[in-house]
Formats: C-alpha cells, sequence, structure tokens
C-alpha cells in the first residue's frame, strides 16, 4: 500500500542524516494522477494517520509524507530527536522531496501540522515565484508559544553560546496531549509510542531558539504567493493532567494566536475554526474531525482545483 524512499542528506553537526519519503498512490485506472499532496509531521510526531491518506487517495491525489530528519522513520541511533540548529535545516529534503514528486505530477499542495505548519510557510515563501506548489493546509500551526509572557519573553534571551547548545531545558514532563490521542489511554488512535512517546521529546536550548527566530520571521510577514488555508480549533485549554475537556480542545497551542499571525502569510489566506477540534485537527473525535475534511474539500475545490475538469 505504501512505498517508502530514504533520502540521503548532507551530514550536520551530529554526523550522517537521512529523511524518508512515504508514498500512497491513488487508484485512478491506467491514467496515474497527476495531483499530490506532500505532508508534513508536527513535533514528536511521524507520519501514521492512514486515514488523512486515505482522503486524498479516494479523491484521486497520491499522497505523499515526509519525515523528517531525525523523526520516526528517519531518526537514526547517533541522533538526538527533533534536534536541529534552524528551521531551514529541513529544506534540502522538503526541495528533494518536491523535486521527486513533481517529476510525476504537475499539481502539489502541501498539508502540515504543528510544527511542520511552521516550517511549510517559510518553505513556500523561499521558492515563491517558481510554481513548485499550488497550495498550502496549515492544520493547527506552531505560529507562537503557548506559554505566559514572562516564558515567552525568557524564550527569546537564548543566545549564544546557549541557543547553540544541546541542553535540554527543565520544562517539565506532561503526558496529557498523548492520553487524549492514544488507544491505550483516553484517545482512539494507534501507533509507536517509540516514535511518538506519551511524554514527547525534551525540548533543548538550540531547538527552541531555532523556532522562535522562525517564529519572528513569520510575525514580520511573509509573501507566500499560493492560497492558504489554515485550520484551528475554536477551544484552547492549559492543563498539566488529564481532564475529559481536554478531548475537545487544543491543549498545546493556542487557537487566538494562530488566527492571528495568520494574516501574516501572504495576500490569499483562509483561517477556519473547527468547534471541539484537537492540537492535531484530524485526530479529533469524529464530528469535529468531519468538519475538518468537509473544509478541506471545500477549499481545494475552490482554490486548488479551481479550473480543472478532473476536480473531485
Amino acid at each position: 500500500m505504501y512505498e517508502t524512499t530514504v533520502l540521503p542528506m548532507p551530514d550536520d553537526f551530529e554526523g550522517a542524516v537521512v529523511a524518508t519519503l512515504v508514498c500512497r498512490k491513488a487508484a485512478t485506472g491506467e491514467t496515474p494522477s497527476r495531483r499530490a499532496v506532500l505532508y508534513l509531521h508536527g513535533f514528536t510526531d511521524y507520519f501514521f494517520q492512514d486515514h488523512l491518506a486515505e482522503h486524498y487517495v479516494q479523491r484521486g491525489v497520491d499522497f505523499y509524507a515526509l519525515d523528517l530528519r531525525k523523526y520516526g522513520r528517519s531518526l537514526l541511533p547517533h541522533q538526538t530527536r527533533g534536534l536541529v540548529r534552524s528551521v531551514t535545516d529541513y529544506f534540502p529534503e522538503i526541495d528533494e522531496a518536491v523535486r521527486v514528486i513533481r517529476r510525476d505530477h504537475d499539481e502539489l499542495t502541501i498539508n502540515a501540522h504543528s510544527t511542520g505548519g511552521l516550517i511549510a510557510p517559510l518553505w513556500a515563501d523561499r521558492v515563491r515565484g517558481r510554481g513548485l506548489v499550488q497550495g498550502l493546509v496549515l492544520n493547527s500551526p506552531f505560529f507562537d508559544l503557548n506559554v505566559p509572557t514572562p516564558m515567552r519573553l525568557a524564550a527569546d534571551l537564548l543566545k549564544t553560546p546557549l541557543a547553540y547548545t544541546r541542553r535540554a531545558l527543565p520544562l517539565g514532563v506532561s503526558t496529557v496531549y498523548g492520553q487524549t490521542l492514544h488507544r491505550s489511554e483516553q484517545g482512539e488512535w494507534d501507533y509507536d509510542l517509540e516514535l511518538k512517546p506519551l511524554s514527547g521529546f525534551s525540548v533543548h536550548a538550540m531547538w527552541l531558539a531555532a523556532i522562535r527566530r522562525a517564529q519572528r520571521r513569520l510575525h514580520a510577514g511573509l509573501k507566500v504567493d499560493v492560497p492558504v488555508l489554515v485550520l484551528a480549533s475554536t477551544n484552547g485549554l492549559r492543563v498539566r493532567d488529564f481532564v475529559p475537556e481536554a478531548r475537545s480542545a487544543d491543549i498545546v497551542l493556542d487557537p487566538r494566536h494562530i488566527a492571528r499571525w495568520s494574516t501574516q502569510l501572504g495576500p490569499h489566506v483562509t483561517c477556519v475554526r473547527i468547534p471541539d477540534g484537537l492540537h492535531d485537527l484530524v485526530l479529533s473525535a469524529e464530528p469535529a474531525r468531519k468538519q475538518v475534511f468537509a473544509e478541506l474539500d471545500r477549499w481545494m475545490n475552490a482554490y486548488v482545483y479551481q479550473g480543472n475538469e478532473n476536480s473531485p
């Protein structure tokens, strides 16, 4: 069902690096699909959302997912999970994945979640004018830190040399988000807890400094030249221990931040709020999940497949 391609990358500060491109082709008969989507995951994450792939392939769209360096299928034994010096470190594997996909496809949409939703518009801004991508779908993108103002200001004070160390920050551990997702706890989804542990990954000073630089760049304004759909929950909730309300809110990011900063992406942005959505909206309870896919279809038909006689 899925094909997997390892993409070797140049070594980084920890040594050898790879990314992994996963593909599921649409059943379109004798004529291959000329449309594709590329999925980018978030932090403490990898691609496992089979129902998202199924949604696209049922509509005649070839589905690709990229496990970024140091995540999921791409994690090597010597690497620190998720650790990069800059979000631009991911650009080479996105470039290569897009090159591979565009060999056989005329139309490409990037669908990105959380940290992937921060990386994707920065990449798209970099390649604007080249026609490589026809739309962006951002699922709860990581546009700002969901912390009190003093902690946000402290994060912005990360300077050299601290910002370039691999030091893990003493932020504590919460398993609440994982509990809302995994079927062994309070959720309905099954995935590899080694690749996506309930307690998440450690947050390192180097990574946090890289995220804040990327967020400041986005806050200053991008010029993404393709239509963008931003999806966020209507509900935000900060909790340290599990409560039933955690199953119907974004407990990772503040949806108000997402809505606010979506205006900085470019001239053509649609922002949709999903009642009772989780942080990863496609993993929400069925009513919210159905709305996510309905809004996705509506937007894709209006802006990506517009004028295409083969639109689903």
